[in-house]
């Protein structure tokens, strides 16, 4: 899977998302709830998304937390980061979907979408001390059970338009476009360049009809 930025950088991203989180809920009194819904429509998360050097690890946590707050409330926020002894919950939640993000490529938009903050804080008194690899493992599970279309019908019914629509506008079978929709074709499996005209047919990128 090709992802957004290196895995070196991984590091610095949950480190900065988690404080970011942590600042935003504990210091800035912003409620969990809320900072996700702000997060998630920032440009800032996008920006994460793509792997932008200059969010992922040129801004500490509080700066992230600050921009995120100005763009979509308007409001200045500059209290000080208090110093902890210990990690908090709201830290082990940005900094575990951090991680969940960048190892799935799946919009925040998305994910929170099935892993709300309330979800995330109680997924952490048993997943916070155990392997990260445990927390993809069962994310995976919510998100596929939350997203049972395949990505095809999802963005093909956003773009509003038929199995024949687009199999005139992409040149791919009908056939194959039903098939790949109903699961009994594996779309990661088609040619680059079956991938490549569905994608272009119905406006989105190649990566985001792959199934995760």
């Amino acid at each position: 899977m090709i992802r957004a930025y290196r895995e070196i950088y991984l590091n610095s991203a949950q480190s900065a998302l988690g404080d970011a989180f942590d600042y935003a809920i504990n210091v800035c009194k912003i409620s969990g709830d809320d900072f996700v819904k702000l997060f998630v429509a920032s440009s800032i998360s996008k920006r994460i998304e793509n792997g932008e050097p200059a969010i992922i690890s040129g801004k500490s946590g509080a700066e992230i937390a600050v921009d995120i707050l100005y763009e979509t409330t308007g409001k200045q926020y500059d209290v000080e980061p208090e110093e902890r002894m210990e990690r908090s919950i709201e830290y082990w939640i940005g900094w575990v979907i951090a991680y969940y993000q960048w190892y799935s490529s799946r919009r925040y938009a998305d994910i929170f979408k099935v892993l709300t903050f309330t979800t995330l804080q109680k997924m952490y008194y048993t997943l916070h001390e155990v392997d990260i690899t445990k927390f993809v493992e069962i994310a995976d599970d919510k998100i596929k059970e939350y997203f049972k279309d395949t990505n095809l019908k999802r963005i093909r019914i956003s773009y509003g338009c038929s199995q024949m629509e687009l199999s005139k506008l992409s040149g791919v079978s009908l056939r194959s476009i039903q098939m790949y929709e109903q699961r009994r074709k594996n779309i990661n499996k088609a040619s680059a360049e079956t991938i490549y005209y569905l994608a272009k047919a119905l406006g989105c990128t190649v990566e985001d009809l792959i199934e995760k």
